[in-house]
């Protein structure tokens, strides 16, 4: 093994274990060159590895800052695939598709994709992060403007399908979120532990006419997450 990913496995186990513990600093680059007996160049590469992985943040001046890597920072303003998320997610992801189903649009969903007919598609998707299935994600697309799907994009990314192969604008999407009881078909699929809530997330989405393509109910584990948002003053409007 090359010096630098040894030193990065090392420093991490010693993150992991509580050595080095969340919200401190790790010691500065001259210290550890001493500690692993090496030259700052190589303790650079090895911090760059954590810092990739989302475990450290570099502070200019003050040193490599130890991240809290059991929470994961999930935006709420922003209009954000998985795909996405997982380069500042540490450590392994996977995505599992339970289901894919295109179909005539339901009566429980036409109200939801605003649609009077045709197509939808139904696909509910698993995500596995650092081997616990902590997240299930349900869509449902407007099959009439999203053509064309197939279960390859629901595996990797349906957002990367619809902008570079379909070259449509993901535009905004309105949000709700409550916290809820999980269901005995929930509790199976996910990794709950003690849990028994899951947070759940659900969004409308358009494209940059205004069309509604998306209706998505995605439910998180409530130990994971921290769900974020920036918010202005504006202060309130009178009559």
């Amino acid at each position: 093994m090359i010096k630098y990913q040894a030193i990065y496995k090392d420093l991490l186990t010693k993150i992991k274990t509580g050595k080095y513990k969340i919200n401190t600093y790790l010691p500065s680059e001259e210290e550890l060159s001493k500690i692993y007996d090496c030259s700052r160049d190589t303790i650079r590469k090895a911090l760059n590895m954590l810092l990739q992985e989302g475990y450290i943040q570099k502070n200019k001046g003050r040193g490599s800052l130890v991240l809290d890597f059991n929470v994961i920072e999930f935006p709420v303003s922003g209009v954000t695939s998985f795909k996405e998320l997982q380069e500042l997610i540490p450590g392994e992801t996977k995505t599992y598709v339970n289901i894919f189903v295109q179909s005539e649009v339901t009566p429980q969903i036409k109200e939801h994709l605003s649609m009077e007919k045709g197509n939808m598609y139904h696909i509910e998707r698993v995500r596995e992060i650092n081997g616990e299935k902590v997240i299930l994600d349900i869509d449902y697309i407007n099959g009439e403007v999203i053509k064309g799907l197939k279960v390859e994009n629901a595996e990797d990314s349906l957002y990367k399908y619809i902008e570079k192969d379909l070259k449509l604008k993901i535009a905004f999407a309105k949000k709700e979120i409550t916290v809820v009881k999980a269901t005995e078909r929930e509790m199976q699929i996910l990794d709950m532990k003690e849990y028994n809530l899951l947070v759940c997330v659900k969004s409308y989405t358009y494209l940059e006419d205004g069309t509604l393509f998306q209706y998505t109910i995605s439910k998180h584990r409530p130990d994971k997450f921290r769900f974020v948002d920036l918010a202005r003053r504006t202060g309130l409007k009178t009559i």
